[in-house]
């Protein structure tokens, strides 16, 4: 089976990249489309065997007439790739693609959805439904996301669940005192981390506060140092495509944290990072399961939002903490609670490890991903293949 994937980033989307790794040393035949085949993981693509084409083919919604030139590279694209399946990972590229080819396309076409964001708005839920065509079919990446579906109308041999799976590997437990030597921190200090791209409020959507809850995670962090003065705070992560916002953040966690907080910026060093940490938290206003993984992969407790996909993977009272959203006060007392409490911190960070572990490992969902190709597509490919044989 030969399948055309089409991603909207060449420096993010790092789940897709291990997935689509696994898929071709399963023997899958694959082609990726990005907006270039010299930056981010491009080369990392090619490494792996996976041949690689540049071509944007987001929507683009911030230069509207430019769409007929991206609806024109995409059919392009796919006439001379001849997909017997096409797999999308974004919202944007997945609108250019229906738009291109029409709900009457031949070609099977498959949205594996990252986040639920779109579906939270009844207008891009509603475009989602009405732009797809009874060849598409949609892999949800959580619980709420394969839930939302079927309460669209979506038939339930149309939709699969299937967790973005990571290389799990490179998580150790061993804290290496790293992070604390850079920020110049003894080991005792209590150190409570987020790790999150800073994206900017999306004003379209009515939000004024950034979706992953930055300024949530600063706000509870001067609220809990009111209880444990001790506790530092650092920030991994930069802006994405949004300086002004992380330029806003960093003003507002230098006003009322008092030099408590950090912000290191963008990293390539992650899963060194962790091990460090008392406690991760995940703030998010809308997330699948985010950066839940990870933390708890290295052995970190983790405080995060009921929102998404992170109760699949933070259970309260199970596997972490659960507080709801846009609740600084909330999320300040769970913090407070496991710092204070490091044996129950340790005994669920510990639950949380194996519940990642056996949800998340890409070699498992890779073929996650193969039996729904099969089960979808299977006979519809092969009878396309007998018919061009023959």
């Amino acid at each position: 089976m030969k399948v055309l994937h089409i991603i909207k980033t060449a420096v993010g989307a790092t789940w897709a990249y291990h997935q689509i790794r696994v898929l071709r040393s399963m023997g899958i035949d694959v082609e990726v489309a990005l907006p270039s085949d010299t930056e981010g993981l491009a080369p990392r693509y090619r490494e792996a065997g996976i041949k690689v084409v540049a071509v944007d083919l987001d929507f683009p919604a911030r230069r509207p007439w430019e769409l007929p030139s991206v609806l024109r590279r995409c059919r392009q694209l796919v006439e001379r790739v001849q997909p017997d399946l096409i797999h999308t990972h974004h919202v944007g590229t997945t609108l250019a693609l229906r738009l291109a080819l029409g709900k009457d396309s031949p070609t099977p076409r498959l949205f594996q959805v990252a986040g639920p964001l779109h579906l939270e708005s009844p207008f891009f839920a509603n475009l989602d439904m009405r732009t797809a065509g009874p060849r598409d079919h949609w892999i949800a990446t959580c619980q709420w996301t394969w839930r939302k579906y079927l309460s669209l109308g979506v038939e339930p041999e149309r939709v699969s669940l299937s967790y973005a799976g990571i290389e799990v590997t490179p998580f150790g437990t061993a804290r290496n005192g790293r992070l604390r030597a850079e920020l110049g921190m003894a080991s005792d200090t209590p150190l409570v981390g987020m790790v999150a791209y800073m994206y900017g409020p999306k004003w379209f959507l009515g939000q004024r506060r950034g979706l992953k809850g930055h300024e949530d995670f600063i706000s509870a962090l001067n609220l809990a140092r009111r209880e444990l003065p001790q506790i530092k705070g650092v920030i991994v992560g930069g802006a994405w495509d949004a300086r002004w916002y992380e330029e806003r953040l960093r003003r507002y966690g230098q006003t009322i944290c008092n030099g408590s907080l950090a912000f290191l910026g963008t990293r390539a060093d992650v899963p060194e990072l962790y091990p460090d940490l008392d406690l991760a938290v995940v703030p998010s206003h809308s997330e699948n399961c985010g950066g839940a993984v990870e933390p708890l992969l290295s052995g970190v407790p983790v405080v995060a939002t009921d929102v998404g996909g992170l109760p699949d993977l933070i259970r309260d009272g199970k596997t972490g903490w659960l507080v709801p959203p846009r609740n600084p006060v909330a999320l300040a007392h769970s913090i407070v609670e496991v710092l204070r409490n490091k044996p129950e911190a340790k005994r669920r960070a510990s639950a949380g490890m194996s519940l990642a572990l056996q949800l998340f490992d890409v070699q498992r969902t890779a073929h996650d991903v193969v039996d729904t190709y099969n089960g979808f597509f299977g006979a519809e490919a092969c009878e396309r293949q007998s018919t061009a044989t023959a």
